[in-house]
């Protein structure tokens, strides 16, 4: 409660027992004023009050805005760190899209590259057929795949006569007939292959089946070559009766073993793989 002191004449009249109607008259206009000056305190007192709870009121509204933006911070700040990781996330699956993609177009191109490698494959087979096809029917030549390898066939009953390395006019007549068709291929080479049964011969020509077969293959190369095949196209080996093409149990397994097979040699750098082989052995 909030004290006031009185006007100092009113005391001062008050005291002195005595006051006449003019006193009494100021000191009531005195004390009226007084009491009017305090009502107006007491209003300003009360609108500074009111004030002050507006102002406390204001104060814990923005309190409590400033608390929900700090929060909403703190929230758009997770959700653009949660972004940041997203778009990281993104970008690598971009780059291992990317990588997948150019690995299938890889791969797709290497399958592209081997099926064009064997469709021309088989064509270089059908086309042998063409043109021994006399030659297959008559039975003295065949055409044949042996390990990824296109195979010419003739057997050797028809080339030599047993234990010989010499031609027979038939055989001479049969290679030079293959020789003439395989010049006319420019851009392949051709391995001459000796084989015999396991039937053992030592004689001072021949100490072994090897060397049998291996004078077998020089004759048939010599042929070729004089049936126009370039000699730098032109290849010999022998095997003599360790590369069989069937059991050496019966007569017709032995004499299928007997032959001399010339092999289209491949062309290993249209195979996959090559140029990295290439890279590997520094060329």
């Amino acid at each position: 409660m909030k004290r006031f002191l009185l006007p100092l004449s009113l005391l001062v009249a008050a005291g002195s027992g005595c006051v006449t109607k003019a006193d009494h008259m100021a000191l009531q206009s005195e004390l009226d004023a007084t009491k009017s000056e305090l009502s107006g305190s007491q209003e300003r007192v009360g609108s500074l009050e009111a004030d002050a709870e507006r102002l406390s009121a204001t104060i814990t509204e923005l309190e409590a805005k400033i608390q929900a933006a700090n929060e909403e911070l703190a929230r758009l700040e997770q959700e653009i760190a949660k972004g940041d990781q997203d778009m990281a996330s993104l970008l690598k699956d971009r780059s291992r899209l990317k990588e997948s993609i150019a690995d299938m177009a890889q791969a797709l191109a290497d399958q592209r590259r081997r099926r064009d490698e064997a469709e021309k494959r088989v064509s270089e087979y059908r086309d042998m057929l063409t043109r021994f096809k006399g030659l297959i029917e008559a039975g003295k030549l065949n055409v044949k795949i042996v390990d990824g390898r296109m195979v010419l066939t003739l057997p050797m009953d028809i080339l030599f006569d047993t234990g010989k390395a010499k031609l027979s006019d038939e055989g001479k007549g049969a290679l030079v007939e293959v020789g003439q068709e395989l010049a006319k291929i420019a851009d392949k080479e051709f391995q001459v292959e000796g084989h015999t049964d396991n039937v053992p011969i030592y004689n001072e020509r021949f100490p072994s089946n090897w060397e049998l077969a291996s004078a077998r293959s020089l004759v048939v190369l010599k042929t070729l070559q004089g049936a126009g095949i370039a000699p730098e196209q032109l290849s010999a080996a022998a095997f003599g009766e360790f590369k069989p093409a069937a059991d050496n149990g019966t007569d017709e397994g032995k004499a299928k073993n007997r032959r001399i097979e010339i092999v289209i040699v491949p062309d290993l750098s249209n195979l996959p793989g090559y140029d990295e082989l290439k890279a590997l052995a520094g060329q």
